[in-house]
């Protein structure tokens, strides 16, 4: 079956005009905070699988990102993806910053690129695969953080080197997302970082082949200003957001709004859609506004309406679900 973030991709490339938008649910967090992935929801991964099915099932989103083994369950267990539009998708390396686990401190130190999986048991879910076996999946997530730190930076770039340079001679796809530094006090100005990641962004990129590019980028929303650069300086270039931390309702469909508004063709949200009172509803109504179907004020009425027809208590009052939080929202 075709996949829809294939078929968006193409036209966004083909097509300056293209409205196409591309949304990605990171269901990945078990590589990040172990046993706070699950909830009252999900007991057990069992559990949490048994919900990314739903989910997937619904059809509203493009792209799942999850961990090596829960993509195991889902794509060799289940067969989930054989006959869904949905592309499965999982974390390629699971660098120390993303390291949340309780009583930990690495998220302060710059931060490491290290990778627990390999490619092979990435596509085939061994380190073995039979010779004509064909792999089940073929895209994963890389992540790299800078920090203005020269040596913690460069072991970053070579090792996202040797990573796309075998990623490409195995045939994986992968897409690269860029966070803001990870260390409080790393000799930036705030104003400034921004452009200090758009910056290395660029330099990255021009040392890659487009044979040997990400499929797309996914960032930070620092601001129109500097979505509007990194989208403008090379057209090539699919460039997406990152949903942070759980915030209200309509700073989550703000924000698409906003970034869509100043070129950013994807998002890659996580704790935004696990943190609702209803992921299915929340995603329902996320995808109307990412395709511009309804405005974030409108759609925020609507999933509280989907909430009251599901008889599900909303967790914040209208006004405090009005709220902006994201950093690159405030003020626009």
């Amino acid at each position: 079956m075709q996949k829809t973030l294939d078929a968006k991709l193409a036209d966004i490339r083909q097509n300056s005009r293209s409205d196409a938008f591309i949304i990605a649910y990171a269901a990945d967090s078990d590589m990040a905070r172990g046993l706070l992935t699950l909830d009252e929801r999900s007991r057990s991964i069992q559990a949490y699988c048994e919900e990314l099915t739903t989910i997937v099932e619904q059809g509203k989103i493009d792209i799942l990102l999850t961990s090596v083994a829960n993509m195991d369950i889902l794509a060799r267990g289940e067969r989930l993806f054989d006959h869904s539009p949905v592309t499965p998708a999982i974390r390629a390396n699971d660098t120390t910053d993303i390291w949340k686990v309780r009583g930990a401190t690495y998220a302060d130190h710059p931060s490491k690129p290290f990778a627990t999986t390999t490619i092979e048991e990435a596509q085939y879910g061994t380190l073995n695969p039979a010779p004509d076996q064909q792999p089940d999946v073929d895209l994963g997530l890389y992540s790299v953080t800078f920090n203005n730190d020269l040596e913690a930076d460069c072991y970053s770039l070579e090792c996202f080197k040797d990573f796309r340079t075998e990623a490409t001679r195995k045939g994986f796809r992968y897409f690269l997302e860029v966070f803001n530094p990870n260390v409080a006090d790393c000799g930036i100005e705030p104003a400034q970082i921004p452009h200090y990641v758009n910056d290395h962004i660029a330099r990255m990129l021009a040392g890659i082949p487009r044979a040997s590019r990400p499929e797309f980028l996914k960032i930070a929303y620092n601001g129109p200003e500097t979505m509007e650069a990194l989208v403008s300086y090379d057209s090539s270039v699919v460039v997406g957001i990152l949903g942070g931390e759980a915030s209200t309702t309509y700073d989550a469909y703000r924000l698409i709004s906003e970034a869509k508004k100043h070129g950013a063709r994807l998002t890659l949200f996580g704790r935004r859609i696990k943190g609702s009172e209803d992921p299915l509803s929340f995603l329902e109504v996320l995808r109307q506004v990412a395709d511009g179907h309804v405005g974030p004020e409108e759609g925020v009425r609507q999933y509280r309406s989907l909430l009251d027809d599901k008889g599900i208590a909303a967790a914040r009052s209208l006004d405090d679900d009005m709220i902006l939080h994201s950093p690159g929202l405030i003020g626009s």
